[in-house]
């Protein structure tokens, strides 16, 4: 191997270990980058590519406008209202119930992107109701996060906007595209579940188990949130308004083209209406998510970018593509269980699905691919890394809620999401 593989197997280690640390992110990814790219003799690739993903249109758009949205419905805690109003009906289902609330969740995970904040929003009626039920504290938090492949139907998905922009389609035209396996998928893991769920004997019809509650979640220090009593079914439909609107345009009325943030400035409208909010304070809530949106996501985009320019740099991208190219059935494997693996490992799906998009995914045409369906396989292996790993602040959190340990909840989400990886490389 030539000087240049030794510096990015040498980067790569490092990065993972960085990430491991839980070091911050992006420092991590720009450093690797510009060392691998310094070492290679080849210093301004690191710049340049700075330079284009900072600027990258498409991205920051959709992106910016989409965390804006989703900080002024926090904000208004028009979220919880949604989160109150679906899960209300639950009561008295017995071993129905777990289905259900996957069901509750990902409906949920269509406003709230994020994995903590949809744990922290949802996590602690859902799985204190499902304890109460007879359920094991493991499989009641294992049921909220091996729910949230539905986000994928989302605008505002970020993985959707990133593949959307590689592949130079339409953000709707890319979940018009996915929906399908997104549906089947979801189903999977309900019934994946549900099996584990008896296989590990996890339900006790009128009974508790005794380890239910050994973990408070104030123990945390995280402040959770108190659902309304009362759901304002108005202010519970602000979350997916835009997700509604975006859906019956793109396949109703085409012609008109609306973008994903138009939509989010409907819907951010819209909340100012339903909630009686202070506008000039809500528009400076909606600019400060903007802003968030972009040092937080589209910098992590950044950083990606770079580490990706750095193997590509040190020659580690065109060696791996051509050993790729050989078959697609690889290229299925390398694009599944890589992202799978490096999620696992740092506890994070966006930085895992970040470096391989950035990297693999464009050459998806030489594996006799879509990139289309390589950039979903990518995000939706490194997103199910992140459930299946005890790193995941989300699934700590989950965790702690649920007065479980991670190891316990990752048992049963583990299984699950190697199965669904499975079965999403035989759908394409």
């Amino acid at each position: 191997m030539t000087f240049s593989v030794w510096v990015a197997i040498a980067a790569v280690i490092g990065t993972i270990y960085g990430l491991i640390k839980r070091y911050e992110t992006r420092l991590v990814l720009l450093l690797a980058g510009l060392a691998m790219c310094v070492l290679s003799m080849d210093p301004m690739e690191a710049f340049l590519q700075f330079d284009k993903s900072m600027t990258n249109k498409a991205l920051i758009i959709s992106i910016c406008s989409s965390m804006g949205f989703a900080a002024c419905v926090t904000m208004t805690k028009c979220d919880l209202h949604l989160v109150s109003l679906l899960t209300k009906p639950l009561n008295k289902l017995g071993i129905l119930l777990l289905p259900c609330c996957m069901l509750v969740t990902g409906v949920a995970s269509l406003a709230i992107g994020s994995l903590a904040g949809l744990c922290a929003a949802i996590g602690p009626t859902l799985v204190a109701l499902m304890i109460r039920a007879g359920f094991r504290p493991a499989i009641a938090a294992a049921a909220i996060i091996s729910s949230t492949l539905p986000n994928y139907w989302s605008p505002g998905s970020t993985d959707n906007i990133l593949v959307a922009q590689i592949a130079n389609i339409a953000v709707m035209d890319q979940i018009n595209y996915i929906s399908g396996k997104i549906l089947l998928l979801f189903v999977f893991c309900v019934i994946a579940l549900t099996v584990i769920c008896f296989l590990f004997g996890d339900y006790k019809k009128n009974g508790t188990f005794q380890e239910a509650g050994t973990t408070k979640a104030g123990e945390l220090n995280r402040p959770l949130p108190e659902l309304p009593a009362n759901p304002n079914i108005l202010k519970a439909f602000a979350p997916l308004l835009p997700v509604v609107l975006l859906f019956v345009i793109s396949l109703w009325f085409p012609q008109i083209k609306m973008s994903v943030a138009t939509a989010m400035l409907i819907g951010f409208i819209y909340v100012i209406f339903v909630t009686r909010s202070n506008p000039a304070e809500l528009v400076k809530k909606f600019f400060d998510g903007m802003g968030s949106g972009y040092g937080n996501i589209i910098g992590l985009i950044i950083a990606a970018g770079v580490f990706a320019a750095g193997l590509r740099s040190c020659g580690v991208v065109a060696g791996f593509i051509e050993y790729l190219k050989d078959s697609s059935e690889i290229a299925k494997l390398g694009g599944s269980f890589g992202p799978y693996v490096l999620g696992v490992m740092t506890g994070s799906g966006n930085a895992a699905a970040f470096a391989f998009c950035e990297s693999v995914v464009p050459h998806a045409a030489d594996f006799g691919m879509k990139i289309q369906d390589l950039g979903f396989l990518t995000c939706l292996s490194a997103t199910l890394g992140r459930v299946s790993s005890p790193l995941a602040a989300g699934v700590i959190l989950i965790a702690g809620i649920a007065g479980t340990s991670p190891i316990e909840v990752i048992k049963r989400s583990a299984l699950v999401s190697l199965g669904a990886i499975v079965l999403t490389i035989f759908l394409m």
